[in-house]
């Protein structure tokens, strides 16, 4: 099993390792994923150009395709069958990353957090990310490997995952904190949502601390770990307490919670419909949410 420092590795460990190929026992991933309203496509972008040695993780294809929110985390066997078809088992040590520009990673630590879910605690994400390895150089191709398939054997840790009727019965009782990683203006209802029908705002009594804010913004690398613990603090979180975290639909929660994670906090949940899901099933009363004040004048 991997330490806690190495949930994290540097492109420079990356590309020793694959001096001479990619091992056997390691499955690198390009999870590169975009919201709606970017324009990209994640897969394409990987078939043109990634990293030697990858395959693509579909963050859409790997879900709960009968679910009306977007990219759900799926069921035990789905998740086996995906993983296995990426020729992953229990001995691989997985590597991801993603493509996202200006900040190292926006959807790598989801494919951290859905293999940690299904009982895979073996997987790095590469810090920096795909920005990171090109700025520095390094060797990329549009070749697509295939790989043989195997065997992935899951197993499925509720304690990692919060629905909607957790969060809800939360409102009461307060169990543990809820953080949302979402930018201030999506937080604050100031700025749009990226999916059409949603509103902007936020969960009550949740702290926001956006994910922009726990990497370096020259480098798009994680910032270390005393200076996220900093952050966390200011923004009123208390790592030693239960903690749940949310954002628009699922994905950059994953990054707050890794940043947990690097801090020694193994336990944060996530709420996997976030706020898509929160806007359309809660009412004005369980939201702050300016446009229902708009709507009910």
């Amino acid at each position: 099993m991997l330490t806690k420092a190495s949930a994290l590795v540097t492109t420079k460990w990356l590309h020793n390792v694959l001096k001479s190929g990619v091992p056997k026992d390691i499955r690198i991933l390009d999870s590169s994923f975009h919201l709606p309203s970017s324009n990209r496509n994640g897969r394409l972008e990987y078939e043109e150009k990634h990293i030697p040695g990858a395959s693509y993780f579909d963050i859409d294809e790997c879900c709960d395709k009968s679910s009306p929110y977007g990219h759900m985390l799926p069921d035990t066997k789905h998740f086996e069958q995906y993983a296995g078809n990426l020729g992953i088992d229990l001995s691989t040590h997985v590597v991801v990353y993603d493509n996202s520009v200006n900040y190292g990673f926006f959807s790598a630590p989801r494919i951290w957090w859905m293999f940690r879910v299904f009982g895979h605690e073996t997987v790095s994400v590469l810090d920096g990310g795909f920005m990171k390895w090109c700025s520095e150089e390094l060797p990329t191709t549009s070749e697509v490997v295939h790989v043989p398939k195997t065997i992935f054997h899951g197993l499925y840790h509720p304690h990692l995952v919060k629905s909607y009727e957790d969060i809800a019965n939360n409102l009461k009782d307060n169990s543990f904190q809820l953080m949302d990683a979402r930018g201030e203006g999506r937080f604050m209802g100031t700025k749009p949502e990226p999916r059409e029908g949603i509103e902007p705002g936020h969960i009550p009594d949740s702290k926001n601390l956006c994910y922009q804010d726990i990497v370096d913004k020259e480098s798009g690398v994680m910032l270390d770990v005393k200076e996220i613990k900093k952050l966390f603090n200011e923004t009123g979180i208390d790592l030693s307490k239960p903690l749940v975290s949310t954002c628009g639909s699922g994905v950059t929660a994953c990054c707050t919670a890794f940043a947990a994670y690097l801090c020694g906090k193994e336990d944060v949940s996530v709420y996997d419909g976030s706020w898509t899901e929160w806007y359309q099933r809660s009412t004005p009363d369980m939201r702050f949410c300016p446009s229902d004040k708009k709507e009910s004048k």
